[in-house]
């Protein structure tokens, strides 16, 4: 029985983010390979985690900067370790490797940290986003990350093309794994064109996209209301603060729900899911659970980036506030730009994110470099000179701080 760990960087929270969906998509995976799944974080318990035991995988608390995770990783003795985003390779990578050079290092980048930021840097400045920004302090230390490990998994098309053009990444140290939709479950029939009325959205509130989203709904329902002055825009999303709450106005149907309790049921009740994004990274969630329940939606550019190919986009795209609103508007009164939406959706769903087809590509990947893992790092000079002591910067201010915090706890 091969034994995996994975090292998140938060605990998963299927029902809060796109990112704890996909994570325990991945975690199921392994699991229905047979495998022993263990999942450590030095991240603390939240409210809204899932219940790792019920899945039947174990879990562990672990500490950062701590020499303790040394014996621990020995004794558990993985065949395969994953780490959730850059971060977490960056702090336990180099103790996997010193004590298990053997296992086969995963990592899961979720998106690309480097790419939201730089697009976030340039939101700010109300321009374009540079090959400057790109090349930031962020992309130094992800794609580091990522030419350490043996395989990277990447969520987009786009991103595998950024990556390759950009930064000249070997794609034999990549694997495209878009989010895995299990098609045997999708409904059947959803409700129809005529049950549903009003808009939504949905997002966890901390990450700054969702929230910047928003903002910009602020201008943009406005636009929307004047022709609908009956719709209402249902907000939801997890951990709202304070400014989020404030926002919410009866008077002009801006209404924050915050947390639901099911996504799916929201979802399909609203006729239009708006999603305004104006920079980040990845695929977006919101919008696959949309196809799913066979809401169109409208978005910009940057939601619908790397999701759909050359198929059609099951509602509209637009990539300016008076545009946006009148996608809305139109698709909003028109049954049959609607229902069109909604089959390309589906079909969509099936042409991409099939979960049974994505699972049984990123399991072959696994097992070929596993059978054969000194061949498959001796193309990746790069990564063995990135694991080379003399740029284990990260390595030695761990070992500073826990001998520091050792000498602390004596003291």
């Amino acid at each position: 029985m091969k034994k995996v760990l994975v090292i998140g960087y938060v605990w998963p929270e299927p029902n809060s983010s796109a990112a704890g969906s996909h994570m325990l998509s991945i975690l199921r995976l392994y699991k229905q390979q047979g495998w022993l799944v263990e999942f450590a974080t030095p991240a603390q318990r939240t409210e809204h985690m899932v219940d790792l035991a019920a899945e039947g995988i174990s879990s562990r608390s672990i500490t950062l900067n701590c020499d303790s995770f040394d014996a621990y990783v020995a004794g558990f003795a993985p065949d395969i370790v994953m780490f959730d985003r850059f971060m977490m390779e960056e702090q336990f990578g180099w103790r996997v490797e010193k004590n298990c050079p053997r296992a086969l290092r995963i990592l899961d980048t979720e998106d690309l940290q480097c790419l939201r930021h730089a697009r976030h840097q340039a939101h700010k400045a109300d321009r374009d986003m540079t090959t400057a920004d790109l090349f930031n302090d962020i992309a130094r230390r992800e794609i580091a990350a990522i030419l350490r490990s043996d395989l990277s998994l990447i969520i987009s098309s786009f991103e595998m093309e950024l990556l390759v053009d950009a930064f000249k990444v070997d794609g034999r140290l990549l694997h495209q794994l878009p989010f895995m939709v299990n098609l045997q479950a999708l409904p059947a029939h959803t409700a129809d064109y005529a049950s549903r009325k009003h808009f939504m959205t949905i997002g966890n509130f901390r990450h700054a996209p969702n929230w910047d989203a928003v903002l910009y709904l602020q201008q943009i329902w406005p636009l929307i209301r004047k022709q609908l002055p009956e719709a209402e825009l249902h907000i939801y999303g997890s951990y709202p603060p304070p400014k989020a709450t404030a926002l919410h106005n009866p008077k002009t149907g801006f209404l924050i729900k915050g947390w639901a309790m099911d996504a799916f049921e929201v979802m399909e009740q609203a006729r239009i899911c708006l999603a305004p994004l104006r920079f980040g990274a990845g695929i977006k969630g919101k919008l696959l659970d949309a196809m799913i329940m066979q809401t169109p939606s409208i978005t910009t550019p940057i939601g619908s980036e790397g999701m759909h190919g050359s198929a059609p986009w099951p509602g509209m795209i637009a990539d300016d506030a008076e545009a946006f609103a009148a996608a809305a508007v139109a698709l909003y009164k028109d049954p049959q730009a609607w229902q069109a939406a909604q089959r390309q959706g589906t079909e969509l769903l099936h042409g991409r994110y099939d979960g049974q087809r994505l699972g049984e590509q990123l399991i072959e990947r696994i097992r070929a470099i596993l059978a054969n893992p000194d061949q498959h790092r001796l193309h990746n000079f790069t990564g063995s000179m990135l694991r080379h002591h003399s740029m284990m910067s990260t390595k030695y201010m761990s070992q500073w701080i826990a001998a520091k915090n050792a000498g602390t706890t004596k003291g």
